[in-house]
């Protein structure tokens, strides 16, 4: 016994025992479709711990458990008003401690003359229980924190944003019962993060985000309670299209499409119950682990909130509607123009980040503004002023040129003609070098009746640009010459940093004409193009809650609810080694891998029995010579090179949606890619399974729908409106 814990202040309750699969009858009023949401007998010790965290205990205590057999609750710990985190945080660890030492003194010493409280925990486990087991159980004591109080909270906080939720999986051909997913990702706050960079109602990591989202340093989409809802369908639609089941489909939200892939493919089954228990990898952890049990107490809690909480009064559904702005404006100018404060302004725009609340930004043009319901919008726009309306951006002062930049990539980056920017600085485009200080000319305001910088008359505006899809072999030169316009245009068209940055199946813009080169695409906001740049990514300035405030997240101390944030990458391809093989995926060569294995293609050739004139195909698996690298080394690099290519792509362009589509007579992965715009190694991801070297007519594709970064942004209703055989509707 450990003698330390008389003297830890804190009120301890002895556990109660769930073994095996002896646990309590579930009989919800509310149940979910169990041919779509199984609730396994294997898993249900699992399902009552956490309808146990949610409902039971409050942050204010917490369970001592085992973190692999949840069925094994040591104590429920409770702590006294007024305790500090530090304090906390030390009564957990004598906590701990006490129990890792009960475990191994039971492991190595003989089962008998057992003080009471040694003989209470050895009841937890079965009766032969092994000395090699115990030892083990020492190594998994875990606290987990309450959520009550937090969850009660979520309850009331979901009554402003349900109905949003459950039209827009409805109008995606989603579950109903996947709008309790936010009680566990953020307790229904739109505003929350998490520690690790997580942000939002369906806490989104930045790179997954970006798929779906604006992220900059203006505009945050996730924290659009909104926005963030029609992405979180759309990527839950994508998982489900992948993996068929919705307990894989779920998990993935937290582990990744990929690894769940792998998980389904080395285990040999879809089975969450023989997975969650038996899979075994560095990176399924704690939370990805906990991940579907948690939902369906989640889940169970929101569909029968009497039962365990009594009556709760949700908030009144939020009511607002939007306006796009077509200039530049301040926040101040806004607010001004409804008639109301900035606060109450920022309350219903949570995207627009602290940038343009302190006027260090405009709120962009383009953007889709919240306002109250009762407002209007032409009388809106009517009061904001010709010298409240902006052409483009507020930028800072100065500009530092960083090492590979141009005075044309720098003016492009601020919607500036390089012309502007050399004579405002005095300077010609050979001086400007690396570590050169650029002054910024100001935005200025618009001319009444002018319209905004990058537009364009009617009758005056270019041509729609053409399109160029990159080929196997192909270099910027030769294709700048096939098109008729100079490799800088190209470039400058594309956004493109670096020359040699193309791969196979990219979509070039081709607009030819001085007015294109000259300026960015029309509907391209500045920001949006200087986001373009290889620049620091900027996190918001506000306060970072997790999930309510970054202090109150203090005060909980040790323990938060697994799994609040989504899957770090929305990419569910394998680039992991198998033995010495790997399969192909889209945008890699021959020289891709011989790059990362430091061996010439010649000897790749000889090992794969390729000819010279033979490609890669995509989806073949193929032998590598690792004699120079090891295999972590060539996944790191190789992964490291598709994560940059993934990067760059959706800094241009979002992912609006999905659709199946059925090959017909002369259709190719290469006609796909060429009339969507998706690039091949795009197509790939949503289609892992699918060889595409045996397409036939008939056979079904599934195609993201796309649009560029910078253009008018597809409005809630249009990005959710129903699409054909959407996956997940008949399933």
């Amino acid at each position: 016994m450990d003698q330390r814990a008389p003297r830890v202040c804190v009120s301890l309750r002895a556990p109660v025992a769930l073994l095996g699969t002896a646990v309590l009858a579930w009989c919800a009023a509310v149940q979910a479709d169990p041919a779509q949401f199984p609730r396994p007998p294997q898993l249900e010790p699992d399902v009552q711990f956490w309808q146990r965290v949610y409902a039971k205990v409050t942050t204010q205590g917490g369970l001592m458990h085992d973190d692999r057999y949840l069925a094994v609750v040591y104590e429920e710990l409770t702590f006294p008003a007024g305790m500090t985190p530090r304090e906390r945080s030390n009564v957990v660890d004598l906590v701990r401690d006490k129990y890792e030492r009960m475990l191994r003194k039971l492991a190595s010493g003989p089962r008998e003359n057992l003080t009471d409280e040694e003989s209470r925990v050895l009841a937890l486990f079965p009766a032969n229980v092994s000395a090699a087991a115990l030892r083990e159980a020492a190594d998994h004591v875990r606290f987990q924190l309450g959520q009550a109080d937090r969850f009660r909270e979520g309850l009331v906080r979901s009554g402003a944003w349900e109905h949003h939720v459950e039209e827009t999986l409805r109008k995606e051909g989603l579950p109903a019962e996947l709008s309790a997913l936010p009680h566990v990702e953020s307790s229904f706050n739109p505003r929350a993060y998490s520690k690790v960079g997580a942000a939002g109602l369906w806490q989104f990591m930045r790179s997954t985000g970006r798929r779906w989202l604006r992220v900059d340093n203006v505009v945050d989409e996730r924290l659009d309670p909104y926005k963030s809802t029609v992405a979180a369908a759309q990527f839950l639609n994508v998982n489900y299209s992948i993996l068929g089941t919705w307990p894989l489909a779920l998990t993935a939200y937290n582990h990744g499409a990929g690894g769940m892939r792998r998980a389904k493919e080395l285990m040999g089954t879809d089975d969450i119950a023989a997975i969650v228990r038996n899979y075994q990898s560095k990176t399924f952890g704690f939370a990805s682990r906990n991940f579907y049990v948690s939902f369906l107490a989640a889940l169970e809690i929101d569909r029968n909130t009497e039962r365990y909480f009594g009556k709760v009064e949700r908030q009144p559904a939020e009511a607002s509607r939007t306006v796009r702005l077509p200039y530049y404006v301040t926040a101040q100018s806004l607010a001004g123009a409804l008639g109301t404060d900035r606060e109450t302004l920022q309350q219903l725009n949570l995207a627009l980040l602290d940038p343009v609340w302190s006027g260090r930004r405009f709120v962009p043009r383009g953007f889709e503004v919240h306002v109250p319901a009762s407002a209007d919008a032409a009388q809106l726009l009517a009061r904001l002023g010709g010298g409240e309306r902006y052409d483009g951006q507020k930028r800072d002062a100065t500009h530092r040129v960083r090492r590979g930049e141009t005075l044309e990539r720098i003016a492009i980056s601020y919607g500036l003609q390089p012309a502007e920017l050399a004579e405002f600085n005095g300077i010609t485009a050979d001086k400007v070098k690396s570590g050169v200080t650029l002054k910024l000319p100001p935005a200025q305001p618009l001319p009444a009746g002018a319209a905004p910088r990058g537009t364009m008359p009617a009758a005056a505006a270019p041509a729609p640009a053409d399109t160029y899809i990159v080929q196997s072999g192909d270099v910027l030169s030769a294709i700048a010459r096939r098109v008729g316009i100079s490799e800088r245009e190209l470039l400058a068209q594309n956004g493109i940093k670096d020359p040699n940055f193309l791969y196979e199946g990219q979509t070039l813009r081709i607009a030819k004409g001085a007015a294109a080169a000259a300026a960015p695409p029309a509907e391209a906001p500045a920001e949006t193009v200087a986001a373009e740049q290889p620049r620091p990514q900027l996190e918001s300035a506000r306060a970072k809650p997790q999930p309510v405030s970054k202090e109150e997240a203090a005060a909980l101390g040790p323990g938060l609810v697994p799994g609040i944030e989504s899957a770090a990458s929305a990419d569910p391809s394998d680039y992991s080694v198998n033995g010495d093989t790997v399969i192909v995926q889209g945008a890699e060569t021959l020289g891709h891998f011989a790059d990362w294995l430091h061996v010439s293609p010649a000897r790749l050739r000889e090992l794969n029995h390729l000819g010279p004139e033979a490609t890669l195909a995509l989806g073949r698996r193929v032998h590598l010579d690792l004699s120079r690298v090891d295999a972590a080394t060539f996944e790191r690099r190789r992964s490291g090179y598709h994560r940059q290519l993934q990067d760059d792509f959706f800094q241009h362009f979002r992912i609006i949606g999905q659709q199946r589509h059925r090959l017909t007579a002369g259709e190719s992965l290469w006609t796909l890619t060429q009339r969507s715009s998706v690039p091949v190694w795009l197509l790939r991801q949503y289609n892992p399974e699918t060889d595409f070297a045996t397409l036939r007519i008939g056979n079904e594709v599934i195609l993201p729908r796309v649009e560029a970064a910078g253009a008018p942004a597809a409005t809630a209703a249009a990005a959710t409106a129903p699409q054909a055989a959407r996956p997940g509707k008949s399933r």
